[in-house]
């Protein structure tokens, strides 16, 4: 029997992404190399999952460690000791009286489950969320995405859902009352152009939760675990949830998700009320405890505090340098230049010169490096942008 040959060529995928650049067949440090070994300083890191850049040995060893064991899947039928330290090294850094934690695949099942735990707790049905917001693609998650153009094909969504302005309570008094099961948002909007919320705002969403006894979710896929130069991005501002939602840098590049509950949530569950098939196993559960524990060591995030007070400064001095850049603003390793034009040719002309940056939104450039950058290779990407921008 003769074995076809297969061609390696995108037109098998299914067309929902509109990918670009070249063939990317290897990587190294804060970089990705295609397949003509032309090497592109990346400060997308994967829609910033590659926390610790590529081919990482914090990563690769927890990898063949987690091989070694010959566990890669066992349900979650059973035990295993991976996923019930990861929990713990989690919900341990999450709540000071302690928590509990569900592990998934993704961002956007987090979410969808922490919508689902909200209303198994609160007894209510209503979810608020805020204008900027991206918390997925599934249907309760897209129903409270501020993405308009994303949610019509899709129609009916999840009811019940509001999404409201950022940052004015008297919307939010106005939206949040005793129907209310869950708020959801993100100490620093991603996709919604890299806003970071004040925490005043972030108070006054705990207190009126409180107040009406519904959850505050922090959605952290993107800004959390490190991103800003703290483990979670609303240590920054002192306000505790009820729930976070983890996702992207948590794999280290495998897909993991999670969500941590606290101790008064995770009481209104009971088996049966949740499920997952792959979520939490042990080999990827083995390598996220490793990454974790990396992102978490004090020196490192002081290292990403440092390198993203140095890169606030770089885009900042840009900003005011050129006419076609309105805004820069982030925290940490998570900035947006808002421009005064469309972004996707100014990150063309950036790919051209083998940098890698992203939109968030039609109008912002999202730079998302590894939380491994060097202060080099930073000074190396600001400069292709002030060239890009001149």
């Amino acid at each position: 029997m003769t074995t076809p040959s297969v061609a390696t060529d995108a037109g098998a995928l299914l067309g929902v992404y509109a990918r670009v650049g070249p063939l990317f067949v290897a990587g190294e440090g804060s970089e990705l190399i295609a397949e003509d070994g032309t090497r592109y300083l990346d400060f997308v890191a994967g829609i910033a999952v590659n926390a610790l850049g590529y081919n990482n040995s914090i990563f690769r060893d927890a990898v063949l460690r987690a091989l070694d064991t010959g566990l890669v899947h066992v349900s979650n039928l059973y035990r295993t000791e991976p996923g019930e330290r990861l929990a713990a090294e989690l919900t341990s850094r999450a709540f000071p009286a302690g928590g509990q934690a569900f592990f998934c695949n993704s961002g956007a099942e987090a979410n969808e489950g922490a919508f689902k735990f909200a209303r198994k707790w609160s007894g209510k049905t209503d979810i608020v969320a805020f204008t900027g917001s991206f918390h997925g693609r599934l249907f309760a998650s897209l129903a409270a995405t501020d993405r308009p153009d994303y949610r019509r094909p899709f129609e009916p969504l999840l009811a019940g859902v509001q999404i409201i302005p950022l940052d004015d309570e008297d919307a939010a008094r106005r939206a949040i009352t005793d129907r209310t099961a869950a708020v959801i948002i993100e100490p620093v909007q991603g996709e919604g152009g890299v806003r970071p919320v004040p925490a005043p705002f972030l108070s006054f969403l705990r207190e009126l939760c409180d107040s009406h006894k519904c959850a505050l979710i922090f959605d952290e896929v993107q800004c959390g675990l490190g991103r800003t130069g703290t483990v979670f991005a609303a240590e920054q501002a002192g306000v505790v949830p009820d729930m976070y939602t983890l996702a992207k840098p948590l794999g280290g590049g495998l897909p993991m998700g999670a969500i941590l509950v606290t101790n008064q949530i995770a009481e209104a569950l009971a088996p049966g009320d949740h499920a997952t098939t792959f979520g939490g196993g042990p080999f990827v559960a083995t390598v996220a405890l490793d990454v974790v524990r990396a992102i978490a060591d004090a020196d490192f995030l002081a290292d990403v505090r440092a390198k993203g007070e140095w890169l606030g400064g770089a885009l900042t001095a840009l900003a005011s340098r050129s006419a076609r850049v309105r805004e820069a603003r982030g925290r940490g390793l998570m900035w947006g230049l808002e421009l005064n034009e469309v972004a996707a040719p100014v990150i063309a002309a950036a790919r051209e010169r083998h940098l890698l940056v992203l939109t968030a939104g039609p109008t912002v450039i999202r730079i998302v490096p590894p939380l491994t950058v060097s202060r080099e290779e930073l000074e190396r990407g600001v400069a292709t942008l002030v060239e890009v921008l001149s």
